[in-house]
């Protein structure tokens, strides 16, 4: 049985009891529902969201349409195409590692604002591509954005939302990323590839616009020494007719006892290292479910499985089944709580992936049976062979399957990983705790996404998926174990959780 966050005796739980008068966790969800400032906050930040989600998933159409360019200097050879795709998330790695120091050197709020910059420029490189070094200069460089907004973004809204919506509103960094994943999907339908890089450009500049309004984190503010500006960023995020006498002293006094930067010795500690231990391996798993690999290249792995209907417009129903399912977790998060939901979307994953591997693996393919067409190298001076049109039901298979491992990712270990890692990290060690996680994050994501291609090449292309199912029970037995029940806990209770020293969440 697992026991509760606060239910545990001691000193630490003593200035968060379970229903202070008044209760802070009901005023704090009346006053989220009574002031909509709060969710434009969010909404203004969570666009950078949307910019990665759609960078990220931008050589989904374009690789195959380099692929077969008449220009000489931008036409893809297979190894050209694996850099184009995996060299993102070596810049969102670099995003990440300047997150460690921007988060706190400038605040969450103007390290979102400054990650227009390297976005605006890398989507005009790419628009006004004339070889190939501008294509993988202009990725780097929305990788480095999309990077640096996936560190900074989830504190921001975590330390600005109210507990009671934390939960949801903690879920729209990635519903915003899918939404801008199927946007890109359903432009490649419509544009050609150097407007799908100008049309990238719109909802960074509206970000920026929105930014400029909006307040600074409120214990961000605090840790400065800023307290008026802090208690009238807090009241504004709140609504005027919010008591928030209680949450700013909670915030306060929380903040006061971390006013320095944690030092190396401290890092030793059971309750520092134990939540940064968390983020960080959840982060991991979470891209070793092949999630990033599998939206680089969903075209090419349909191309390659002789699906039924077209692959783009394949692409486009798992960018729309994507954007449903993050909105099925945003709605339940703050009932089901994190850990259930972990559970169903490991255990969804994990058939998925083991059905895409057993599909490959037991059922011929046409035209060239028992290769992977699409996505192997073609060899020197010869042509791949093409697919016959295929028109067995059967083939449906890849889509579906592939559609219910979007669904599993997108409703739990998609956005409750994010959410989590700006939950759980110590207040002193937020900001560069959270760019450790992104930089492993998205070094994992370009070592996956290298390797994809070449693991397909030697072994064919159910091999990889076989590994992702096993990662997938992994994450089962991770989040049993490991992974704390944050549902409608304050920041400052949840620090408090772990400063108890517990050697275990479930016992």
């Amino acid at each position: 049985m697992q026991e509760p966050l606060l239910g545990a005796e001691g000193p630490d739980y003593d200035t968060f009891p379970e229903k202070p008068p008044p209760s802070p966790g009901e005023r704090t969800r009346v006053g989220a529902l009574q002031n909509k400032w709060v969710f434009l906050a969010t909404f203004a930040a969570v666009l950078g969201n949307f910019s990665f989600g759609y960078a990220l998933v931008y050589t989904s159409p374009v690789i195959p349409a380099l692929e077969h360019s008449s220009d000489p200097s931008l036409s893809l050879t297979q190894t050209q195409a694996t850099w184009f795709g995996s060299v993102f998330t070596l810049g969102a790695a670099a995003g990440g590692l300047s997150a460690m120091v921007l988060n706190d050197l400038l605040g969450r709020k103007l390290s979102i604002m400054f990650s227009a910059v390297p976005s605006v420029a890398g989507y005009a490189l790419m628009a006004g591509a004339r070889a190939f070094w501008m294509l993988l200069l202009g990725r780097t460089l929305t990788g480095f954005a999309g990077g640096l907004t996936a560190a900074c973004i989830p504190v921001y809204l975590s330390e600005i939302a109210p507990p009671g919506v934390r939960g949801a509103l903690g879920a729209t960094p990635q519903l915003m990323a899918v939404f801008g994943s199927m946007s890109l999907y359903a432009l490649g339908l419509l544009l050609p590839w150097r407007w799908l890089a100008v049309a990238g450009e719109g909802p960074v500049v509206v970000m920026v616009l929105l930014l400029s309004f909006m307040p600074n984190s409120p214990r961000f503010l605090l840790s400065r020494g800023r307290d008026a500006e802090a208690l009238r960023a807090l009241a504004w995020l709140r609504g005027a007719q919010a008591d928030i006498r209680w949450e700013f002293q909670q915030i306060q006094d929380n903040v006061r006892r971390q006013s320095s930067r944690v030092s190396w010795a401290e890092i030793r500690e059971p309750h520092v290292y134990r939540p940064v231990a968390i983020a960080v391996l959840m982060r991991f798993l979470q891209q070793l479910t092949g999630i990033t690999p599998v939206l680089v290249y969903l075209q090419s792995i349909f191309t390659s499985t002789a699906v039924l209907l077209p692959p783009q417009d394949d692409a486009a129903i798992v960018g729309a089944v994507r954007l449903f399912a993050v909105m099925i977790a945003a709605l339940t998060m703050d009932r089901a709580g994190r850990k259930v939901l972990l559970f169903v979307s490991a255990s969804i994953m994990f058939v998925a992936n083991l059905t895409l591997g057993l599909y490959i693996s037991l059922v011929p393919k046409h035209g060239t049976p028992n290769t992977t067409a699409g996505l192997e190298s073609v060899p020197t001076g010869g042509a791949a062979q093409p697919l016959a049109a295929p028109t067995s039901l059967l083939t449906l298979v890849p889509l579906l399957a592939t559609m219910l491992f979007i669904t599993g990712y997108a409703m739990g270990w998609g956005p409750i990983t994010w959410l989590l890692m700006s939950e759980i990290l110590p207040l002193r060690a937020r900001g560069v705790a959270s760019g450790l996680c992104v930089l492993v994050s998205w070094l994992t994501a370009f070592a996956l996404t290298e390797s994809f291609l070449l693991v397909v090449d030697a072994f064919s292309l159910q091999v990889p998926f076989f590994f992702f199912a096993a990662i997938c029970l992994l994450n089962l037995v991770f989040t049993g174990c490991c992974v704390p029940e944050t549902k409608g806990r304050s920041l400052e209770q949840i620090e408090s959780f772990f400063r108890t020293g517990r050697r275990s969440f479930l016992q």
